[in-house]
């Protein structure tokens, strides 16, 4: 049995390497976005704002609404990861649950919400793309964890 304090501890050390893994994807789409000349997604915000019934005032309100949510969703699914730690799943396992759980969740919940497109109709390229950007996180998110783990 795992103790209160044990998933407590994992949960912590999920947030702050949540966060890291949020930094290294941060890092990984900018690049793609200017190497690419594309705008940044919209779609998580304006999921989150249609699941929160939040309404940005303007285009300045949006970009700030949209990075608080980014930052916010790559935190809180470092919580997720710090769980899976607690349950025993470490390495390339709990990396790849964690990985599974964050992109699985995305490719369901986007167009389920109305907020983009169902996934066939991306484009092999886009759903490369964005496996790579989540890839990113949940390998940083991991790479993380494990560190502060040992």
């Amino acid at each position: 049995m795992v103790k209160v304090s044990e998933i407590a501890a994992a949960v912590g050390r999920g947030v702050v390497a949540g966060v890291i893994g949020t930094a290294a994807m941060t890092v990984a789409s900018t690049a793609e976005m200017k190497i690419r000349g594309r705008a940044p997604s919209s779609a998580p915000a304006r999921a989150a704002a249609k699941v929160l019934r939040i309404e940005p005032a303007d285009e300045a309100d949006e970009a700030r609404f949209s990075t608080t949510v980014h930052w916010a969703y790559g935190t809180s699914w470092g919580v997720v990861r710090g769980l899976l730690g607690a349950l025993g799943l470490r390495g390339a396992t709990g990396a790849s649950a964690h990985f599974a759980l964050v992109w699985g969740t995305e490719l369901t919940m986007l167009p389920a919400l109305g907020v983009a497109p169902p996934v066939p109709q991306w484009g092999t390229k886009e759903v490369a793309i964005d496996a790579v950007h989540h890839l990113v996180y949940a390998t940083a998110t991991s790479v993380a964890y494990r560190w502060l783990d040992r």
